[in-house]
């Protein structure tokens, strides 16, 4: 028997083997869809958040300005006698203290009229011991009817005038010897050396500028200051000072404002004074923040806990991982820390960083290494 002979006559057609491939390809399909789906929906992971506690800190209302430093104490050193210049021995730039040598005029024509002013004062005491003799003869002479009272009272007048003289003549001398010290310029306070007007050589007259000083031991800061503030400013308020040549801040209190606000800029002129601090410079910038008020506990969280939302401003309050959305009010904000007046309480835990990605009962994953901290 041939093969041809195994085939049954309906398997034998073409039409037949078409028939039996759809009806093993039906088979697998409805194989196929009985098999359970792998891709079905997950839900997602939490969000990954860090956390921090809402604490109770001091805040101050402060407002701030940049100023101006001043120099109280800058005088220009004058010539007091008329003399020619023989030596200075500073200059600019150079510290000094006081009573210093910084100028050396010539002190000849005072030399000399100090000796002359010396030599007529020994003259008039000579005379005067002798005119003492003479009265000292006269009254024993008029003890003795030798010679008349008024011979006495001549020769007591001339006395008493060489007496005058004498006190005139060392009064002079004394002037002299002063003005002679002059030639001698030393420095009136300490300070700076900020220029050198003469040198050696020149002639100066009295008045005659020689240098000029610039001295740190007291200061004028100017501050301007708004004028919608000027209400709540009064002298002995507190200012903190800072200035770029110096890192000391300085704790200074108002001394005095000027009445007048400035018609250029509105602004009010606050003043306060630096005493004897060591860097501050005469002209330099100085940043002055004037504290207004003080908030002794108020409850603050950091800026990225405060997320904008169409409710208002809100935080996410974190309880057994679950973010609960509140709505607060806040109020001032310092250093990267805001302050909630309403919708929070000092202790509970709130979402810093991943708050902006959060919603209403979101859950989340608390991250638990370099969780942030409230600082004071």
């Amino acid at each position: 028997m041939t093969a041809n002979n195994l085939l049954t006559p309906a398997a034998a057609t073409p039409q037949a083997a078409i028939s039996l491939l759809l009806s093993f390809c039906l088979a697998l399909g409805l194989g196929a869809c009985g098999k359970p789906q792998e891709n079905s929906r997950k839900e997602p992971p939490p969000a990954l958040v860090s956390t921090v506690n809402a604490e109770t800190t001091k805040l101050e209302i402060r407002e701030q300005a940049v100023g101006t430093i001043e120099g109280l104490i800058d005088p220009t050193i004058s010539a007091e006698v008329a003399a020619r210049v023989v030596k200075v021995l500073v200059h600019p730039g150079q510290a000094i203290k006081k009573g210093q040598l910084m100028v050396l005029l010539d002190p000849t024509d005072y030399s000399l009229q100090r000796r002359e002013a010396q030599a007529e004062v020994a003259r008039l005491q000579a005379l005067l011991a002798n005119q003492g003799r003479l009265v000292e003869r006269n009254q024993k002479l008029v003890e003795k009817n030798f010679i008349s009272q008024n011979a006495l009272e001549d020769v007591t007048t001339q006395q008493i005038a060489l007496k005058e003289q004498l006190d005139g003549a060392r009064a002079r001398l004394a002037s002299i010897e002063h003005t002679g010290g002059k030639a001698r310029v030393v420095a009136p306070v300490d300070g700076v050396v900020e220029k050198q007007i003469v040198s050696a050589g020149d002639f100066v007259n009295i008045g005659s500028p020689l240098l000029q000083i610039i001295s740190k031991q007291r200061l004028r800061v100017h501050l301007p200051f708004p004028e919608s503030i000027a209400s709540k400013l009064q002298p002995g308020l507190k200012v903190r000072l800072s200035t770029p040549t110096s890192s000391e801040q300085v704790i200074a209190t108002i001394r005095e404002f000027k009445p007048m606000i400035g018609a250029g800029n509105r602004a009010i002129d606050v003043i306060a004074d630096v005493i004897d601090q060591p860097g501050w410079q005469p002209g330099a910038s100085v940043n002055g923040t004037i504290i207004l008020d003080e908030r002794p506990n108020a409850v603050v969280v950091p800026e990225q806990s405060v997320v904008l939302r169409p409710a208002g401003e809100v935080v996410y309050v974190i309880k057994n991982n679950v973010a609960e959305q509140r709505v607060v009010k806040t109020g001032l904000r310092q250093e990267n820390k805001v302050e909630i007046l309403e919708g929070l309480k000092a202790g509970e835990t709130v979402a810093v960083d991943g708050a902006a990605f959060l919603t209403d009962q979101a859950k989340v994953s608390v991250q638990k290494s370099g969780v942030q901290q409230a600082t004071r």
